[in-house]
């Protein structure tokens, strides 16, 4: 058991926000369908050596002959691409029509002599500043049939490349030795660890808009932000959540019930897939909360501004008020009106007009409306 967990821990890649577009295989057969990005035949742990490229076909046979099993590598294979290999592999048509179409929710499926099982891939896009339309999360899909003596791997999307994770497997012949169920587990517990990378670096972000929002402006009062900018990232946390929760359910099955098809030295080891995705979820959950609360919050903002903007400009029209009726009663131009041939009736009334208008704005003023 220590023996596994030391050679899981070698497999483990550390996380990483660079994107890892991966590189096809140039000098691959003219017979092999152009989706196959790898093929290759496992026995002991290790792969085997092979002259020229495999086809699945070629792979296959030598599998049932000689045992090992094989490991295939597709991106975005055309139906047509896929459908030799499927009836090679014997695969259910509703699983092959699944990895073809993509746009799949996480989820494991059994089937008679395979199991198939969708990861969501999630790749943070690197920016300068959180604006209303920038794009914080990328996802991509990697299909897995798991069978007794081969791996299929089907990816979607232009990240979430495998080929070092396959290195990596290769430099450990012991682990690779467990057989297909091995390289499932390297697959969900490297793309849970994308997740928790892809976390930390969210978090960055929501705490930068929610400092943003309570940051003091003018006076002391907060600032805000655009709620534009508020929004968007609720959209991509959003799309995060749609890849993490529905994969939680399909790594408990894999570690609690015994299959087939994964080896009980494997199994265990998916707990620990399914202990650290449900922290990634549980963190998720709490940014979608955090993000609704911090939205709130903006808006009620941007409504007490508001408020203040109307008590200020009430404020001045009151005090307005003042000059524009003494204007209005001295302008109806009536001949017997209060001391309006008096020497001092002029200043007079300008005094009082200005008293009155100073006193309104002292009240206003120490009401808190200027």
């Amino acid at each position: 058991m220590s023996m596994i967990r030391d050679l899981r821990a070698a497999v483990r890649p550390r996380p990483s926000l660079r994107k890892d577009s991966g590189s096809y295989d140039t000098t691959r057969d003219p017979a092999t369908p152009s989706a196959v990005v790898d093929c290759a035949v496992y026995r002991d742990g290790a792969r085997v050596a092979t002259r020229a490229p495999l086809t699945p076909q070629e792979a296959m046979r030598q599998v049932r002959r000689d045992g090992g099993f094989v490991w295939i590598g597709l991106h975005e294979p055309t139906e047509d691409e896929f459908a030799g290999i499927a009836r090679e592999f014997g695969l259910h048509p509703l699983a092959v029509e699944d990895a073809v179409q993509a746009h799949q929710r996480p989820k494991l499926e059994r089937y008679d002599d395979s199991l198939f099982t969708v990861f969501k891939t999630v790749h943070y896009v690197e920016h300068d500043r959180l604006t209303a339309n920038s794009e914080i999360v990328e996802t991509g899909e990697v299909m897995c049939f798991t069978g007794g003596d081969f791996f299929i791997t089907v990816r979607h999307g232009g990240q979430g490349s495998l080929r070092g994770l396959r290195n990596r497997l290769q430099d450990d012949p012991e682990l690779l030795a467990k057989g297909p169920s091995a390289v499932l587990h390297a697959i969900a517990d490297h793309v849970v660890d994308g997740y928790i990378a892809v976390v930390d670096a969210v978090q960055d972000d929501i705490d930068e808009v929610e400092t943003e929002v309570f940051s003091p402006g003018r006076k002391g009062t907060p600032r805000g932000t655009d709620a534009g900018q508020i929004y968007q990232l609720k959209r991509e946390v959003l799309e995060f959540k749609r890849a993490v929760s529905p994969l939680l359910r399909p790594m408990q099955l894999l570690s609690e019930r015994p299959m087939r098809l994964i080896d009980p030295d494997i199994q265990k080891y998916f707990r620990d897939v399914a202990d650290h995705l449900a922290r990634v979820q549980e963190q998720v959950l709490g940014f979608d909360e955090l993000l609704n609360s911090i939205l709130q919050a903006n808006l009620a903002q941007a409504s007490v501004a508001q408020n203040e903007d109307m008590r200020k400009i009430t404020s001045w029209a009151a005090i307005v008020a003042v000059p524009t009726m003494v204007c209005g009663m001295y302008g109806m131009n009536f001949k017997h009106m209060p001391e309006l041939h008096w020497r001092y009736g002029y200043p007079m009334v300008m005094g009082i007009t200005v008293v009155l208008c100073l006193s309104i704005h002292r009240i206003l003023k120490r009401n808190g409306w200027l």
